[in-house]
């Protein structure tokens, strides 16, 4: 499984859709193999995703991320966990051992929730809408 998580000044990065880099991690039986930097150099939804897609990414644990964006990953069959904040080495550890649901990664101001939304959508199901405006229903993906 490879793990992505964008990194500014070794914390995640707070927006993933300005994330100027993303560190690659390998992972085999939750141990990891390798780890590698991925430079971020285009701002065009799609063109993340195929960055991302290209080096086998699995997983994107980030901060805040753009609707479009977050849709685009889950189509590509990318999950995202996002919402999630703190220094990368902890925020890993704690992917690995099952923590993530700890407050102390949670980024402040979500009220205690995350936003549940496509490809497996972090921690719930799909399609739970989470901490979206309006509940649970969708906004439908503009062309």
């Amino acid at each position: 499984m490879n793990v992505a998580v964008p990194v500014l000044d070794g914390r995640v990065s707070p927006v993933f859709d300005v994330a100027q880099t993303v560190v690659v991690v390998e992972l085999e039986g939750g141990r990891e193999l390798r780890r590698y930097l991925v430079p971020l150099r285009s701002l065009d939804v799609l063109q993340r995703v195929r960055d991302l897609s290209q080096h086998g990414v699995d997983v994107l644990i980030c901060g805040a991320v753009s609707w479009p964006l977050e849709a685009a990953l889950g189509a590509a069959g990318i999950r995202v966990i996002p919402q999630t904040c703190g220094l990368v080495e902890e925020v890993l550890g704690a992917f690995l051992t099952g923590g993530l649901d700890d407050r102390a990664f949670l980024m402040p101001g979500c009220c205690g929730r995350r936003r549940h939304g496509w490809g497996g959508g972090g921690r719930g199901q799909r399609g739970s809408g989470g901490g979206r405006r309006g509940g649970n229903q969708r906004r439908p993906m503009r062309g």
